[in-house]
């Protein structure tokens, strides 16, 4: 039998659930301006019956200099609460495609300290696709209150990821793609290097789903291997800016394994100084 994610809800178990109390439906979806698809406009257009919109570089510390940085406890649970959300909701965050955006909310929102958090699989264009029903009609919302419970372990710091280099403390799975790792490829955003951190490993956040669905925990494994992760040590999961690193801490999680954190900055802060040490080529 195939063994899925713990923290993953298929589009029925969602479907038989709409409506139900302690039920909170998220919209997280992002995306790089290559795309051409924007969040807000697509929820404002269609959704899920009773989803909020979660927008990434608003609910964010806008005095870090970096693209949506990390609220503070406060901020978080401000926003959340103004949306009707609960730390003891049952929470289900869902994107566009279904393995992008998504899991970096149902991050935030676990080490917020929400406890029943999961991602929908296939996200809302399988929902669509799927013929389940949609609304553009404004959710009805009764603000609520979050009482954060905040995690700050599960963060690295650009100062402890210097040191993580340095000292190969910990493995360093990187979900950018291939071409963007080795620096084949230029970084989307302006006056960033290309390349990785020296001892860092690719795990494109492309592999890690089929269908916006997130793969099962066979492949899952498999996957690590082929990248040379060993899930038996600590890992710190990053990506270009935070986001899609959270897609590889879901599928670490799913596994079992629990000494993950991730690196907020990512290849935007990392690639942005000119004093943080720089490889390109194919991991060492």
């Amino acid at each position: 039998m195939v063994e899925k994610s713990a923290y993953v809800v298929s589009r029925d178990w969602l479907k038989e659930r709409l409506g139900k109390p302690g039920l909170a439906i998220v919209d997280a979806s992002w995306y790089l301006p290559a795309a051409g698809r924007n969040g807000r406009a697509e929820y404002q257009a269609s959704h899920i019956p009773g989803a909020v919109f979660f927008d990434q570089d608003l609910i964010a510390d806008k005095e870090a200099g970096l693209p949506h940085t990390l609220p503070s406890p406060a901020l978080f649970a401000r926003h959340v609460g103004s949306m009707g959300i609960s730390a003891k909701d049952t929470i289900v965050v869902y994107d566009g495609p279904g393995l992008f955006s998504a899991p970096r909310v149902w991050w935030m929102f676990r080490i917020m300290g929400a406890k029943e958090v999961y991602v929908l699989d296939g996200g809302f264009d399988g929902w669509k696709k799927a013929g389940y029903p949609v609304t553009s009609a404004p959710t009805k919302i009764a603000p609520s209150l979050f009482v954060p419970s905040f995690d700050e372990q599960a963060v690295v710091s650009l100062d402890e990821m210097r040191k993580i280099v340095d000292e190969r403390s910990a493995q360093i799975a990187d979900a950018r793609s291939a071409g963007r790792f080795t620096g084949q490829e230029p970084e989307p955003r302006p006056g960033m290097r290309s390349g990785h951190m020296p001892g860092a490993r690719n795990v494109p956040v492309t592999l890690l789903s089929e269908n916006g669905e997130l793969k099962d925990l066979d492949s899952l494994r498999k996957i690590f291997a082929e990248a040379g992760i060993d899930l038996g040590k600590p890992v710190v999961t990053s990506c270009g800016s935070g986001v899609t690193a959270a897609a590889i801490t879901l599928a670490l999680t799913s596994l079992g394994h629990k000494a993950n954190r991730l690196y907020d900055g990512s290849w935007s802060e990392w690639g942005s100084k000119q004093d943080t040490p720089v490889v390109t080529g194919e991991a060492e």
